[in-house]
């Protein structure tokens, strides 16, 4: 089977470093900056396993017919990825690999929609350009059909995945999504602060923080009567304990989550495009909240003001204060209260 990579970041390069690793035939689309260190110098992947570095096949478009395309670009560059590659995509199986709840969407335009898996990657990695990448936990890869709710997936795409990630077939993938989207939810504070994960979240304060967002997308998600899907080691009710339980008992509790998920620096994936100084997933994350209160005639203002606060700090090149992100936010609090 040929297998393509497309978009060799963080989440990328792991499939492209364990998949050649197996001896699969893959190659990633890259770009045009880690080419050359990909080729030469091979890619190399830190994990509680240790260092090894990888020899992989890269370019900057495909040169021949895939069976297998993983798309794990941000869902931004999603169309001028598939446009570039197009007719080598012609017949492929598609797995999307990103967050938020659009990409189905976007290349169900492009491809025909029983060719289309949903991938929700259950496992978080740091890239360090141009050729390593830091693989900080989990294995998981969930998937589904999000076009007919079914667990009903080609096995024979399945087998090069199963040799290095732990793959789960789950029907309502749709709900299972939302329930990664409200997982994607922490990776904002951090982004506006241009702080790790572990470093923001050890702030009691910006934990509370986090959580009130969390309860407001919860309540709008409720009112919209979505059904959430638990995920395997992330069920449902975690969600809903968070949210209903008081407000310093889950902040502590989130705090506690984030300080033990790595023993590196987790930035998450907002901050990561930004530290490369590229236009952030904010939209396809707290603004996906924000889109579903508009579209029902709901508020989501909180949410509201982290998107604009993200995108503030992509503009101006600079990161607010801890101070600067905690007054904003109980403004808007207080205007609604």
């Amino acid at each position: 089977m040929k297998i393509a990579v497309l978009g060799c970041g963080a989440i990328g390069s792991l499939f492209l470093g364990y998949l050649s690793g197996m001896g699969q035939k893959v190659v990633g689309v890259v770009k045009e900056y880690q080419k050359d260190a990909l080729l030469n110098e091979g890619l190399t992947i830190e994990s509680k396993e240790g260092s090894v570095t990888v020899k992989v096949k890269a370019d900057t478009v495909l040169r021949e017919k895939v069976d297998l395309a993983i798309f794990a670009t941000k869902i931004n560059d999603l169309e001028e990825v598939i446009k570039a590659n197009k007719q080598a995509l012609e017949g492929a199986f598609i797995l999307t690999t990103q967050n938020g709840l659009a990409a189905e969407n976007i290349l169900g335009e492009y491809f025909p929609k029983e060719k289309i898996i949903t991938g929700i990657v259950m496992f978080g990695a740091t890239f360090y350009p141009p050729n390593k990448v830091v693989h900080n936990f989990g294995n998981k890869l969930i998937i589904g059909d999000v076009f007919s709710d079914s667990e009903e997936v080609n096995q024979e795409i399945l087998l090069p995945l199963s040799d290095v990630f732990e793959v789960v077939k789950i029907n309502n993938i749709k709900g299972a999504k939302y329930l990664k989207l409200f997982i994607n939810l922490n990776n904002c504070l951090p982004a506006i602060i241009g702080k790790s994960m572990q470093d923001t979240y050890s702030d009691l304060e910006l934990a509370k923080l986090a959580i009130r967002l969390n309860q407001e997308a919860y309540s709008l998600v409720d009112k919209c009567n979505i059904q959430i899907q638990s995920l395997p080691n992330y069920p449902k009710e975690r969600l809903q304990g968070f949210v209903s339980m008081p407000l310093n008992e889950a902040a502590s509790l989130l705090s506690q989550t984030m300080a033990n998920l790595s023993k590196e620096p987790l930035y998450g994936s907002i901050l990561q495009s930004i530290k490369r100084e590229r236009r952030s997933e904010i939209d396809y994350i707290n603004g996906e909240v924000v889109k579903l209160a508009e579209n029902n005639n709901f508020q989501a203002p909180l949410n509201k003001k982290i998107v604009q606060m993200v995108h503030a700090v992509e503009d101006r090149k600079e990161f607010f204060s801890k101070e600067d992100l905690l007054s904003q936010t109980e403004e808007v609090m207080n205007y609604e209260r």
